[in-house]
């Protein structure tokens, strides 16, 4: 069967994404039991013009990333219980896989393709002139997957990131952001 139309021919995953119940021991496992950091803390997230399943939400939540070679580490930690994926029937997953992400250059298409395929948006929203959605295809928890048009006029945060984790001495093993 071709890949055209489907949503693994938008791209390559680029992230694994976890919801872990206790935050901090999740940064303590990643950066010391796996090597995996320096983390990048960025707290109280509010993606403008979010919708939880096509309702307006108040959800905030912080995230902190780290790169594993050329795979992204996102840990996330909710800070209330406004509806989202973060809480509910999507939320926290123990130590167990979350979402992956995928990136695009053009979201419209990517909405077109995922509602193609019979996935439904369950979260979607914008981060300054970056477009995400979250769709879920079905397949249960662990299998959402974070659609991201990144802005193309800000800083390259993930290379930054990315560039911090060549040769980490483990020395600040979490680093606030903003």
């Amino acid at each position: 069967m071709a890949l055209s139309g489907k949503i693994a021919a938008l791209g390559d995953i680029m992230q694994l994404a976890f919801v872990p119940e206790d935050f901090d021991a999740a940064v303590a496992h990643w950066t010391q039991t796996m090597g995996v950091g320096p983390f990048f803390l960025i707290e109280g997230i509010h993606l403008d013009s979010m919708k939880y399943r096509g309702e307006p939400t108040d959800a905030v939540f912080d995230l902190a990333l780290a790169y594993w070679g050329d795979i992204q580490i996102e840990l996330i930690r909710p800070r209330d219980h406004h509806p989202s994926i973060y809480r509910g029937e999507y939320g926290a997953t123990g130590n167990g896989l979350h979402h992956v992400c995928i990136l695009v250059d053009d979201i419209a298409e990517a909405r077109r393709v995922c509602a193609e395929a019979g996935a439904e948006v369950v979260i979607e929203g914008t981060f300054g002139t970056s477009g995400v959605i979250y769709v879920d295809a079905g397949g249960g928890p662990g299998t959402l997957v974070e659609i991201l048009q990144q802005a193309k006029d800000g800083p390259d945060l993930f290379g930054m990131i990315k560039a911090a984790g060549v040769g980490w001495d483990g020395s600040e093993p979490l680093r606030k952001l903003g």
